[in-house]
């Protein structure tokens, strides 16, 4: 009888150990620590005259000592509070070992300061310049982004040659902007609900660039009229700039239109860089 009560003794000793040593765990023996999603680096801008916040995510196995390259994507509106956290997310999913769809790549968010002022060029609409009295300086941005930010993205950490930018909405109107008129700063665009009704749409009667190795993917929800006194319908401004770019000409220019009627302004975002990230580094039926 002894010996069977020393086994059940030990028994119980056994099968509470490890609950001893959660609770223990429980009670605060270690310290909360936090969770790093990128780093955020401030930098000076002597085009636009102020310090920007920079938004970095290195992806999973980056390594500052050797030499590997990575595609490097340029995320407007990309503050924590923005677009930054929802874009890496999706990335870091489509890097998972077992789906492997999209490339392991740095993204850089840049937080936004006055989005009328950064992401329009200038109106003759008297009423829109009356309404956002900051608006019309694109140019100053556009030069940031090429004379300063590139150049300090590609010295400082392993940024390859690859170039992704997103815009939504007036970031949307931006990158069409670039992609009209600094083409070569990118060599993919995710091109999301253009505000193409700004100034009239004087933008969709831009000469159309050379598109020769240039993927875009544009996308558009429902989303009806656009807050401008002469009416225009967004889906129809996204429709007009798909098919200008389709009859460039261009051989080997890749565009990509997506209708997406189930998703609104709010809430398109996401989907549409899910699905832009499915067709740019996956064979899909074109539309």
């Amino acid at each position: 009888m002894k010996i069977r009560a020393v086994l059940y003794l030990c028994i119980v000793f056994m099968l509470t150990q490890p609950v001893a040593a959660q609770n223990k765990k429980s009670n605060g023996t270690t310290e909360a620590k936090p969770f790093v999603l990128g780093v955020v680096d401030e930098y000076h801008s002597a085009q636009l005259n102020e310090n920007r916040i920079l938004n970095i995510y290195l992806p999973e196995g980056y390594d500052p000592d050797n030499g590997t390259k990575y595609p490097v994507i340029y995320l407007l509106d990309g503050s924590a509070d923005e677009d930054f956290i929802h874009v890496v997310g999706l990335l870091q999913f489509y890097n998972f070992d077992w789906i492997n769809l999209v490339p392991k790549s740095i993204v850089v968010g840049i937080a936004s300061v006055d989005r009328q002022r950064d992401f329009t060029f200038p109106t003759t609409v008297a009423e829109d310049r009356k309404k956002y009295p900051t608006t019309g300086h694109s140019d100053r941005f556009m030069a940031f982004i090429e004379k300063e930010l590139q150049p300090y993205i590609e010295k400082k950490y392993h940024a390859g040659t690859e170039r992704t930018i997103i815009g939504q909405s007036l970031g949307g109107l931006l990158a069409t902007e670039i992609l009209f008129k600094k083409t070569q700063l990118f060599n993919r665009y995710i091109i999301i609900s253009p505000s193409l009704w700004w100034d009239n749409g004087s933008l969709l009667n831009e000469q159309t660039p050379n598109l020769r190795d240039v993927a875009v993917y544009l996308a558009v929800g429902k989303e009806g009229l656009t807050p401008t006194a002469t009416p225009r319908v967004m889906e129809v401004d996204a429709n007009v700039l798909s098919e200008k770019l389709k009859k460039s000409g261009t051989e080997g220019a890749d565009i990509y239109f997506d209708y997406l009627p189930e998703e609104n302004h709010a809430t398109i975002m996401h989907q549409a860089v899910m699905n832009a990230f499915k067709y740019l580094y996956r064979t899909v039926p074109k539309k």
